[in-house]
């Protein structure tokens, strides 16, 4: 007897709940179908347009796109994965700091714990011997790519490269530093915003020799595409440094176009002939500078800079002549 008065409260019960789900999306004025119109905020009745409901919140981005690619760059869902990271920045990262939300310090119990949980996402985040050669290469590159200036996407690039000769197993025989100075150098080059080898090496913690030889051996494997260096590239970067006008940069390129129109750049030093230009560029427009100035900030000797620059005058003068 009690089991059949359950199942009938249980039935009234069912039954009560479908009307109230009914009444819920349902007209109370003529029982139609209610829709919602996001576009205005409200819950309408499609058949006497009673508007049951306003000012419902707006759970879609504040941003428009016309288009999926547009949709792509302004969506919203964490940090963009990069190359720059071993792990393209998927995982998390704890911070080093013994701080709360609030910015306030952890308790000793607290920190331990930290430092526990610090560790062992350390070596989730690096499970085999090529994760860890990656992660210390990347390192690499960002350090380097750091002291020489280099903007981001020269160290996607170089961090690029680097994964592909890690992929086709160039590596065995030669030095991660190596390989990894090699690909910021071929980054930076085929960026437009080359180094000189005498700079990179000095951020490098492999002899010049080796990063050359390791260069050459990258970019013929990978099939690279690497124009020679421009000698025109190095010059904003020459000017900034001896703060010279924008008049003298503009000499320097026209003193570089020059010597190209006349051959003489064939087999010199790009850095040379850049440096020689900035520092002939300086005198035309009367602006003092010194070869020992334009020595120190392109990282090349006095010697080469006077004999380059006896080069270009005479190619400016030859031209003047035709």
């Amino acid at each position: 007897m009690s089991e059949n008065i359950r199942e009938r409260t249980r039935e009234t019960e069912d039954e009560q709940e479908q009307e109230t789900e009914q009444e819920e999306y349902s007209c109370p004025e003529c029982g139609g179908q209610l829709v919602s119109d996001d576009e205005h905020g409200e819950t309408v009745c499609t058949d006497c347009g009673l508007v049951v409901a306003e000012d419902s919140v707006d759970r879609g981005p504040e941003w428009r796109a016309f288009d999926s690619r547009e949709k792509d760059q302004k969506s919203r869902v964490g940090a963009p994965t990069t190359n720059t990271m071993h792990d393209k920045g998927l995982s998390t990262n704890i911070d080093w700091r013994n701080k709360d939300a609030y910015g306030n310090s952890l308790g000793s119990r607290q920190r331990q714990k930290m430092q526990r949980l610090r560790k062992w996402n350390e070596r989730f985040r690096t499970r085999d011997s090529k994760e860890r050669n990656l992660k210390q290469a990347l390192g690499e590159i960002d350090r380097m790519a750091s002291a020489l200036g280099l903007p981001d996407n020269v160290r996607e690039t170089a961090s690029v490269i680097y994964r592909r000769a890690l992929n086709e197993d160039l590596l065995p025989g030669r030095s991660i530093e190596g390989v990894a100075t090699a690909s910021v150098y071929a980054a930076a080059r085929q960026a437009g915003v080359p180094r000189s080898l005498d700079e990179i090496s000095e951020v490098s913690r492999v002899e010049k020799s080796e990063v050359a030889r390791t260069y050459r051996y990258v970019v013929r494997e990978l099939g690279l595409e690497v124009q020679p260096a421009d000698p025109e590239s190095y010059v904003p970067r020459f000017a900034s440094g001896l703060e010279l006008s924008d008049e003298a940069e503009h000499r320097a390129r026209q003193l570089l176009r020059n010597a190209k129109e006349k051959g003489v750049h064939s087999g010199k030093s790009p850095v040379g002939l850049a440096a020689a230009a900035v520092y002939a560029a300086a005198l035309l427009t009367n602006e003092k500078t010194t070869q020992a100035a334009v020595s120190e900030v392109a990282d090349i000797s006095e010697v080469t800079i006077r004999n380059r620059y006896h080069e270009l005058l005479e190619a400016e003068e030859n031209i003047g002549v035709a």
